[in-house]
């Protein structure tokens, strides 16, 4: 069982007064006649450790003379019975019978592979190993090189041997080499030297290369991660990527390998069974609080929602309690949050558009174009989607295009917005955020939280111009109270701007500490005096410290301590803080989720950030959500799709369905901003 400073970090421990022979009886009474009592093996199955397990499975046999396996896998069905069973294994076997079925299979299953090799002690790869061979009689070196290949094959081999450093002692000149090396074999040369990499990371102690990596991030400028994104590909990428993030925190590893498995389409089951079984003697409350820290639920909630029946009962038994409602972060995970915030001032991100300025402009050509097509009955869509979506905004405003919003009205709100500059475009999302029954507060929120000083002030004056009324006068009139506050005082466009000042960002997180214990108003009042005006490069730093100030992240206390639409917006300035193109990310996952899109949200930030970071946008997506930003909007497409072609049949008339006819146009226009390879 694992010990973290003499404190177990598991969550199934060994049952108090245990008797194997009657653990025996119980589950034998649970599966005797037409029928098994599930709830009752569950119970029974996840209150013993695993070495207790072992002693039933001999006493069942002993007592009975049947394999308690066998008849476990004979009463129980589906995902319930795989994970039952699992459990009954030893740690050794079950990971060997996951490596087993990895290489084994039909075709190779790389991430399993990738997730049991990277994140195993020493001792548990030996044990994995002898493991293999008693189950199987095959060495399970021999079967792992006969199904892999090339750097991949290699590092997994080196892995395997379990020969890491375990020494805790380091070597500070070595540090400084092997960041040098990393750097050398990486960065600084055409091509890549992959065997220093596997050599480095693949035999250095965790705490060596935790010292190597800040190293590393001093010499190259970028964070260790970064360079192997750049400069390594495929299965062997995803390798190191996750010896990296193992070698900085193996529950963060796993929170994140949980979150993957469960959101996006479908349920990666035999994912969640692996971690969930593998890790509840060892790390689990750790990976609850990393997964509290870094995701919006509770780990226990996120199992609640997207499991079902004596599977999700079993599961939330390994999970061991819902965090949701937890104050202070273990040591852990506040180590964690700490390096997190220092990660993202470290790190500088190269924001990348996906729509630049197409070569060989002839504007004249292109308005000659766009007339043609919608000239006389019917309108070419992929005519103007073509030219539309493959021009900058400012040659979309070319003087011969003058005509064009009147043009475009007749196709989608989508174009109509591409033909706005970017503040016009800002002012009208603005407007429509506050015209009408209701008010969309997180329009409001996204658009203020993440302009700039100068793109504020423009869309001021375009608001001024269009509307003929102030933006701030409007803000007032539609919202009140502690939000309109803030929105206010973000519409003024005056956040500083510049480099953290230390002195003054440790006064800050002291300020904010001390206004988490204050009364609701004066705690708000607080909060926005420094989240609304200070410079992001600075609040990353009070963010930093003030997890040390309180042993808490300011996310959470967003999320704990405020409700409502106050909450929102101090919850988007720290996302947006932290990581703006992951914020986006979100927003764009939130507008496709669930029943329904909510299309004016997809239009908003699709315009706005195509020719800012939509390319970073997509990267976290698909690091977050395990699927594509483009395959994401293809589900959507499809369904939009065949609900305007099952409507026009159903009703007969072509009108009725002419808005989700517009729906598919505004798709195809999205995928000109998304479906260029990332590289």
């Amino acid at each position: 069982m694992a010990m973290r400073g003499g404190v177990f970090r598991g969550t199934v421990t060994d049952a108090p007064d245990f008797d194997p022979s009657a653990d025996a009886e119980a589950l034998y009474s649970a599966m005797k006649g037409i029928g098994s009592d599930k709830e009752a093996i569950l119970d029974l199955v996840t209150s013993r450790s695993n070495a207790q397990r072992q002693e039933v499975i001999a006493a069942y046999k002993s007592n009975f003379g049947k394999d308690l396996i066998d008849d476990l896998k004979y009463e129980l069905t589906g995902k319930f019975e795989r994970l039952i069973v699992s459990l009954m294994r030893t740690p050794a076997y079950h990971d060997a019978k996951e490596i087993h079925d990895a290489v084994k299979g039909a075709g190779t299953n790389e991430r399993c592979l990738i997730e049991v090799m990277a994140s195993r002690t020493n001792q548990q790869m030996h044990d994995m190993v002898a493991a293999y061979k008693d189950a199987y009689g095959s060495d399970i070196e021999e079967d792992i090189i006969a199904d892999t290949s090339g750097h991949f094959k290699k590092m997994l081999i080196v892995l395997l041997q379990g020969t890491r450093d375990e020494s805790g002692v380091v070597d500070a000149d070595l540090v400084e080499q092997d960041a040098q090396d990393l750097y050398a074999a990486g960065e600084e040369q055409w091509g890549t030297d992959e065997a220093k990499f596997i050599m480095i990371l693949g035999n250095r102690s965790v705490t060596h290369l935790r010292m190597v990596f800040d190293a590393y991030e001093k010499i190259a400028e970028v964070s260790i991660e970064d360079s192997i994104k750049s400069e390594l590909s495929g299965d062997f990428e995803r390798l190191m990527l996750a010896v990296v993030q193992c070698i900085r925190s193996v529950p963060m590893f796993y929170a994140k390998r949980l979150y993957k498995s469960m959101k996006g389409l479908g349920t990666a089951d035999n994912t969640l069974i692996r971690i969930m079984i593998s890790r509840s003697e060892i790390d689990m409350l750790d990976i609850r609080e990393c997964f509290r820290l870094r995701y919006e639920t509770s780990l226990y909630n996120m199992i609640k929602d997207d499991t079902s029946g004596d599977y999700k009962r079993t599961l939330l038994n390994l999970c061991g309690g819902d965090d949701d409602l937890a104050g202070e972060f273990f040591p852990e995970a506040a180590q964690i949050a700490y390096k997190m915030w220092e990660l993202s001032a470290m790190t500088k991100v190269q924001l990348r558009p996906t729509l630049r300025p197409a070569a060989s402009f002839d504007p004249a050509a292109d308005a000659q174009a766009l007339r043609k097509a919608m000239k006389g009955f019917g309108t070419d869509e992929d005519a103007i989607i073509d030219i539309v979506a493959q021009r900058s905004n400012t040659q979309r405003k070319s003087p011969q295009n003058k005509d064009g919003i009147f043009l475009y009205s007749s196709c989608c709100e989508l174009i109509i917005g591409l033909m706005l500059t970017p503040a016009e475009f800002d002012a009208k999302m603005m407007r429509k955020a506050m015209e009408g029954a209701g008010t969309d507060e997180h329009a409001l929120i996204e658009i203020l939280v993440t302009r700039s000083n100068e793109e504020i002030h423009a869309m001021n004056a375009a608001y001024q111009n269009a509307y003929k009324k102030s933006l701030e006068e409007a803000i007032q009139s539609d919202t009140s109270g502690h939000f309109c506050r803030i929105l206010v005082s973000l519409v003024q466009g005056a956040r500083e701007e510049g480099p953290a000042d230390v002195e003054r960002a440790d006064a800050d997180a002291q300020e904010l500490a001390d206004a988490c214990n204050a009364e609701s108003d004066d705690m708000e009042m607080k909060f926005m005096s420094i989240l609304c005006t200070r410079s992001f490069p600075h609040l990353r730093r009070v963010f930093q410290e003030f997890v040390r100030c309180t042993n808490k992240d300011i996310e959470q206390i967003v999320k704990k301590e405020m409700s409502g639409d106050v909450k929102n917006a101090f919850y988007a300035i720290v996302r947006s803080v932290k990581n703006q193109p992951s914020y986006f990310a979100d927003r764009l996952y939130k507008a496709m989720k669930g029943l329904g899109t909510d299309d004016r949200a997809l239009i908003r930030i699709m315009v706005s950030r195509c020719e800012v970071d939509l390319f970073n946008i997509r990267k976290e997506f698909k690091e977050t959500h395990d699927v594509s930003l483009h395959e994401f909007i293809q589900v959507e497409t499809m369904i939009v799709s065949r609900s305007a072609r099952l409507l026009t049949l159903l009703f007969g008339v072509f009108g009725f369905s002419s808005h989700l006819c517009v729906s598919v146009e505004f798709f195809f226009v999205l995928f000109f901003f998304v479906s260029w390879p990332l590289s």
